[in-house]
């Protein structure tokens, strides 16, 4: 099936989603902040809209939409579209939005699945799990399906280990015991065309974990991306010795460690992981690197 689907959020995976739905035949529309972004991607065929979260599209924006899906994170003030959209056309019949596993909170590097009883820690995941909580409001109002899709690191060309070690950015800070679990950008699209493909009912809501199948250290991460550029790999930090210089952002992400399962996007949606690990997924960046080099 196809339709005309809005994305709130024309971002990293915005726009990765935006993409993927028209090549499979989908009339895509959605929203960027500026108008500089705004009019690169008319350019690219995709009818956007600004939107900043201070006041409503004009209706005319989602005339004839049947699918609206939200990658924008919450504000102080809670969903920056829910708080201004004050309701929904008729066509629509499924809600999407993209959330973080943030919300099962700190694991000890124990797993997680779609059945794990939330329990934020940190003030960014509280406020995801509160958004999830509005959309699934907000879609029994309108007798629409919603589906959750609950994301970990997220990765992809340009914003990857192998991108930081050809900048010279990339650490290695050795925190003992400490796992994350990742998505590369490219599955997290294909997951949600698989979803958009095998709709659940009118008013159900569907939890789905989209990670790959191998969690690991950042540690490993970066010294598997130096191997593929030939580069030295950094010394290990200590986290004692890291932590005191580290954002208060990068701080919190490695206050929690866990893993996350996939199953269910496998069984119920019949995804196949295009970058089962990161290792594929790096060496796919890394492939699409030195191409553009030879390029250029």
């Amino acid at each position: 099936m196809t339709g005309r689907l809005f994305i709130f959020g024309l971002g990293f995976s915005g726009l990765e989603i935006a993409m993927l739905a028209r090549s499979a035949g989908w009339q895509v529309a959605g929203t960027c902040r500026g108008e500089e972004k705004a009019g690169r991607l008319r350019a690219l065929g995709i009818e956007t809209h600004r939107f900043d979260g201070t006041a409503p599209l004009p209706d005319p924006a989602l005339a004839g939409t049947t699918h609206v899906l939200c990658t924008i994170a919450p504000g102080e003030a809670g969903d920056p579209v829910l708080r201004t959209m004050a309701g929904w056309p008729r066509s629509v019949g499924w809600f999407g939005y993209l959330s973080t596993t943030g919300v099962y909170g700190d694991r000890a590097g124990g797993w997680v699945d779609e059945d794990t009883p939330p329990r934020p820690g940190q003030p960014r995941s509280i406020a995801r799990l509160a958004a999830e909580r509005a959309w699934e409001a907000a879609a029994q109002a309108a007798g629409a399906a919603l589906d959750v899709f609950r994301l970990p690191g997220i990765y992809g060309p340009g914003r990857s280990a192998i991108d930081q070690v050809r900048a010279g950015t990339a650490r290695r800070i050795d925190k003992p015991g400490q796992v994350f679990s990742r998505i590369h950008v490219e599955d997290i699209a294909a997951t949600v065309l698989a979803a958009l493909a095998r709709p659940g009912s009118a008013g159900a809501v569907r939890l789905f974990n989209v990670a790959d199948d191998l969690p690991a250290s950042t540690g490993d991460v970066v010294a598997f991306a130096c191997a593929l550029l030939g580069a030295p790999v950094p010394p290990a930090i200590p986290w004692e010795q890291a932590e005191p210089a580290l954002s208060p952002m990068a701080r919190s992400f490695y206050a929690e460690s866990r893993r996350v399962r996939n199953d269910r996007i496998k069984d119920e949606l019949g995804v196949v992981l295009r970058h089962p690990t990161y290792k594929e997924g790096l060496e796919a960046i890394a492939l699409g690197a030195r191409h553009s080099d030879g390029a250029s």
